[in-house]
């Protein structure tokens, strides 16, 4: 099993603040995702990376900040591709220490083909979704993850459309890895992050993350009331459980639903076959230096 973040071992010592970029969050008072990012921060402290070691990616939306946000190298990319690029980054740099944030509708609107692929593909890389069940950045529509009969600016009679389940989803698309932890308990979170980090594979966390601007529905309150921790008999390495575990809505579960006892990822699949075709590269790279 993973290192957790009270065990995982530093290799120095390594302080919040080096994480820290000099930009401001530019979020609304109140939203889930300063939760979010307090609780990267912290899994990074106890990893202990240093910070040109780590690539943050992210997408288009509010969440989509982050990378602004964090010391380390970083990728604002277009809307719904966070995952393809960060499958290029990893294939291309394997020591890079990838994580890949973004929102609900990033992630499962026009990123939705991206993420199936890339929970099938196991890429090694950590994917924190904030899921704040609306479009914020503009300003107010229903989104994939948005409950029916839920009023917003595109939906002033109510959404007709079921919400998508992001963990049900990634487990029948072959997930490796797949949480959910909630912004208003940033220490659980960083555990959960540290554990996604530590997993070689694709590691999905979904979070609460409320938008007190656009959601007055989908509260801190809310999901303090309405979500509890996963039973301790729960087996992390069934499958099939962790689904049946997804699909309940009361209560909604918190922390580690699956995890593979045993995964290769993408970009180690792709390094095998590099090395096993080295003759192969060898030529390849003659002829481009011949004819380029």
């Amino acid at each position: 099993m993973p290192d957790s973040a009270a065990s995982a071992t530093v290799e120095r010592p390594h302080t919040i603040d080096e994480y820290k970029s000099s930009a401001k969050p530019t979020w609304c008072p109140g939203c889930g995702d300063f939760g979010v990012l307090n609780a990267v921060y912290n899994s990074l402290k106890v990893k202990g990376y240093n910070t040109e070691d780590v690539v943050v990616i992210s997408g288009i939306g509010c969440s989509s900040r982050f990378p602004f946000f964090v010391s380390a190298y970083g990728f604002h990319g277009v809307h719904g591709r966070a995952i393809p690029i960060a499958t290029g980054v990893k294939v291309a740099n394997p020591d890079l220490k990838v994580l890949v944030v973004g929102g609900d509708g990033d992630a499962f609107a026009i990123g939705g083909g991206h993420f199936v692929h890339g929970m099938r593909r196991n890429v090694d890389v950590t994917y924190v979704i904030m899921d704040n069940e609306i479009y914020g950045l503009t300003k107010g529509q229903t989104s994939p993850t948005s409950n029916v009969g839920f009023v917003t600016k595109s939906s002033p009679k109510g959404s007709v459309d079921q919400p998508l389940n992001p963990l049900a989803l990634a487990l029948i698309s072959g997930a490796t890895f797949v949480a959910r932890g909630f912004a208003g308990k940033p220490k659980e979170l960083a555990d959960l992050i540290v554990q996604g980090i530590n997993h070689p594979g694709m590691a999905l966390i979904d979070v609460y993350s409320p938008c007190p601007t656009f959601n007055e529905v989908n509260t801190f309150k809310f999901f303090r009331d309405t979500t509890q921790t996963i039973p301790a008999t729960h087996s992390t390495s069934d499958r099939a459980a962790a689904i049946e575990l997804a699909l309940q809505d009361d209560p909604l579960y918190l922390g580690l639903f699956y995890q593979a006892t045993e995964s290769e990822s993408f970009d180690r699949r792709v390094r095998r076959l590099q090395t096993a075709n080295a003759d192969e590269s060898a030529v390849m790279d003659r002829l481009f230096e011949q004819f380029s």
